[in-house]
């Protein structure tokens, strides 16, 4: 299933409630290697923590410059990325209040940082990886060591 030679990602974010508490889960594979990253949030939103899943392994990385595949169930990240919405976000600086400025600003310094091609996978569709990566994100949401999600406001 993995035929990339560089660096694999597969995220996932989840959200008891939108807004809610919240995770994501991550799954970096490199050659023969793979680590898990989660982390839990006690009040987000779904769409923040699909791009904090992806934000997370990027910033998990330990040197710049990588040839990297992003797998997500995500079709706002992917999409925003892809479909080069990002870009018009960046040039405007987010004009007409598009949300979760915070993150996508920190997530486009470390785009910049790597070759990053993201693909699209149908979310609980029996995709192992996809699978696993959401009991990660489900399994930090539903746990005790909640963070607080800084950049989360009601508006945006």
């Amino acid at each position: 299933m993995i035929n990339h030679k560089g660096l694999t990602i597969y995220t996932d974010g989840a959200a008891r409630g939108n807004p809610g508490r919240g995770g994501y889960g991550a799954i970096l594979m490199w050659k023969n290697d793979s680590k898990e990253i989660s982390a839990g949030f006690s009040h987000t939103t779904n769409n923040r923590m699909e791009l904090l899943s992806v934000i997370a392994a990027l910033e998990s990385l330990n040197r710049d410059g990588l040839d990297i595949e992003i797998y997500s169930d995500s079709k706002y990240v992917v999409q925003a990325v892809n479909e080069g919405w990002l870009e018009n976000w960046m040039k405007t600086d987010f004009k007409g209040g598009k949300k979760n400025k915070d993150l996508w600003k920190r997530f486009y310094l470390i785009y910049k940082k790597h070759q990053i091609k993201f693909i699209w996978v149908k979310g609980h569709a029996s995709n192992p990886y996809n699978q696993r990566c959401d009991e990660l994100a489900t399994a930090a949401a539903d746990g005790n060591n909640l963070q607080e999600d800084v950049g989360y406001s009601v508006t945006g």
